[in-house]
């Protein structure tokens, strides 16, 4: 099954952490789509971004239980990827804030 790179990838993850590890490891966050895997992701980041990928990492984040005064209620899971870029390349996107 073929999907489209911006379809993979939902939006890009701007955290301390992550722009610490961007900036000293050349790796990026992004929060993707639940049923994608390693080489989607792969695939997805090197068409839409025109980079290359060394590595892909993949989380499950479970959502948190949260409550307001007597009403309970849980946030919804989340999937993320830290993508390592090959030595030599850079993401012009980030470079400039």
């Amino acid at each position: 099954m073929k999907r489209e790179p911006y379809s993979v990838l939902v939006q890009p993850l701007l955290t301390e952490k992550i722009t610490a590890m961007r900036e000293s490891a050349n790796k990026i966050g992004f929060l993707v789509r639940k049923d994608a895997n390693r080489i989607e992701i792969k695939r997805a980041v090197e068409s839409a971004l025109n980079v290359k990928v060394d590595r892909v990492n993949v989380l499950n984040v479970l959502g948190k239980k949260k409550r307001l005064g007597r009403f309970a209620g849980k946030r919804s899971d989340w999937k993320k990827a830290i993508v390592t870029l090959k030595k030599g390349e850079k993401l012009e996107l980030f470079e400039s804030a």
